[in-house]
C-alpha cells in the first residue's frame, strides 16, 4: 500500500505505534482528516495478533488503592472519547481503562473511535482493555452504519478486516476476582451466572 508523497498525516514508522502517532492520529481525526489506508490496516493487523493470544474472558487485576475506568458504549462519538481522555487522561499502565463494547455504529466517526481504542490497545497491552458488544458483529455494522463508513473511508477490504478483529474480542472480563463485566448483562435463567463463573474460574 503505497502512501503517495501528497499525504502529510501521522505515520507508523519502523518503531511500531507510538503515543505520538497516537496523540497526532487523534489530533488529525478531530480536524476531519482520515488516517491513510496503510497505517489504518497496520493497527489492525497488530491489534488482531495480540487480541487472539487472549481468553474469552479476561482478568484484569487492580492492585489496592489503585483505579481503574470502565467505559461504555461510545458508538461512534469521537468528540465524546476525546472528553473522557480530556477529563480522565489517556488511557496507560498507570491509569487503565476498560471499554465495554459498542464502539462502532450509529456515530458518524465510529472509525476514528475504534482506530482510537485499537491503537491505544497496541501501544498499552496491560492498560487497555476492550471487550466486544453487540455492535462489534457483522449484522448489526451492516444494519448500524459501521460497515458504510469503513467504506466511504476505506474499502471492502477494510470491511473484513474490522469483522475479523471484532470476532477476536474478549466477550467479558473478571476484575481482581471479584467484579463480573460483560456487555450484555446478566443471565435471565436461574443458574447460569454461577454456571458461567464456575466455567471461568476453570
Amino acid at each position: 500500500m503505497a502512501v503517495p508523497p501528497s499525504y502529510d498525516g501521522a505515520r507508523i514508522d519502523e518503531g511500531g505505534i507510538t503515543l505520538e502517532f497516537v496523540r497526532q492520529m487523534m489530533q488529525e481525526f478531530r480536524e476531519g482528516k482520515v488516517l491513510h489506508r496503510r497505517y489504518a490496516f497496520a493497527i489492525l493487523l497488530q491489534v488482531k495478533a495480540l487480541l487472539q493470544q487472549l481468553p474469552t474472558v479476561i482478568d484484569v487485576p487492580v492492585a489496592p488503592g489503585a483505579h481503574l475506568t470502565v467505559c461504555g458504549d461510545v458508538h461512534g462519538q469521537f468528540f465524546d472519547l476525546c472528553n473522557i481522555f480530556d477529563l480522565n487522561g489517556l488511557p496507560s499502565d498507570e491509569s487503565p481503562y476498560l471499554f465495554n463494547g459498542d464502539f462502532v455504529d450509529r456515530g458518524s466517526f465510529s472509525v476514528e473511535v475504534v482506530l482510537t481504542l485499537l491503537a491505544l490497545k497496541c501501544l498499552y497491552p496491560a492498560g487497555m482493555h476492550l471487550t466486544r458488544g453487540n455492535h462489534e458483529t457483522k449484522a448489526m455494522n451492516s444494519l448500524y452504519g459501521f460497515e458504510g463508513e469503513v467504506r466511504a473511508k476505506y474499502n471492502e477490504t477494510m470491511v473484513k478486516l474490522f469483522a475479523e478483529t471484532f470476532r477476536c474480542l474478549p466477550l467479558g472480563a473478571v476484575l481482581s476476582n471479584a467484579v463480573f463485566v460483560v456487555h450484555g448483562g446478566l443471565f435471565t435463567r436461574d443458574g447460569a451466572l454461577r454456571a458461567c463463573a464456575a466455567a471461568v474460574r476453570g
